[in-house]
């Protein structure tokens, strides 16, 4: 029976085809790893160059390597005449399946990314988002840590701080200072205000360029009240506060000024009134 065989033919119509599209499955395997490296090689260099952290560079570059890789196999796969048809569509359901069962990781993940791309803060910022503030200490793919003023350390899924309000009190350089002091309605208002004056003039953290604003800003109830909004570095800020509300009250009190407070007058009626 083997001598009916002929081995030429066999060679021709089999053997040889066989042997070519494996070679190029090989070639084009081996070639496309080489490809995929030089452009992920490429890719972490752009994205370095933009300032972009290097965990995240090397995440990022680590999917889009493994993406490219998987085309690479599936064109490899095809040269061999393997359906790959049904494997893509396996592995789309695959990828479904994953997606949906890590939707929150995921979504933390982008979040992140969102983070690290637009910068809306960065390491040892004082921020407040996500209903929480304090320093940000580390920004994560899928969280951020933060350190609250009384050293509390808190860990925020990146979702939820991209998802809300993020208020950066360190992104710019100056700060103003809006406090607000009452007098009395029987004290002197042009007094108060001279006084209130010298106080942010002796002050040398507090900024003449924008100028401070004192001024009255209300007749309320049972005071006067003016407003003071001095500029201060923003490293400065609370000290300037803290300081500043503590010479109004030092000063008031020595010049005889009154800061009302809420009290409760009884009149008690005379005993032979009924």
């Amino acid at each position: 029976m083997l001598e009916n065989i002929d081995i030429a033919k066999m060679t021709d119509a089999y053997v040889i085809p066989w042997a070519i599209n494996i070679a190029l499955a090989i070639v084009i395997f081996i070639v496309g790893k080489i490809v995929v490296n030089v452009l992920i090689s490429i890719f972490s260099k752009i994205l370095k160059k933009s300032k972009m952290d290097e965990m995240l560079v090397e995440f990022i570059a680590s999917i889009v390597k493994a993406m490219l890789l998987l085309f690479v196999v599936i064109a490899a796969l095809d040269q061999l005449g393997v359906d790959t048809t049904s494997l893509i569509a396996l592995l789309g359901a695959a990828g479904l399946a994953v997606g949906l069962a890590l939707k929150d990781s995921l979504s933390n993940f982008a979040a992140g990314v969102m983070l690290i791309v637009f910068r809306p803060f960065k390491a040892g910022d004082y921020v407040e988002a996500a209903g929480v503030a304090g320093v940000v200490e580390t920004i994560n793919i899928f969280s951020s840590t933060f350190r609250t003023p009384d050293n509390k350390e808190v860990i925020i899924p990146n979702g939820s701080i991209y998802g809300d309000t993020i208020t950066n009190y360190s992104a710019r350089d100056t700060r103003r200072i809006d406090m607000v002091f009452g007098i009395g309605y029987g004290e002197d208002i042009k007094q108060a205000k001279d006084i209130l004056q010298g106080i942010v003039d002796a002050d040398e953290r507090i900024l003449a360029d924008p100028a401070p604003v004192i001024a009255v800003s209300e007749l309320a109830d049972s005071s006067v009240n003016f407003v003071v909004r001095p500029w201060a570095k923003t490293g400065d800020y609370w000290a300037v506060l803290w300081d500043v509300t503590e010479q109004v009250k030092l000063q008031f009190d020595e010049h005889g000024i009154e800061i009302p407070f809420p009290q409760t007058v009884i009149h008690q009626a005379p005993a032979d009134a009924a």
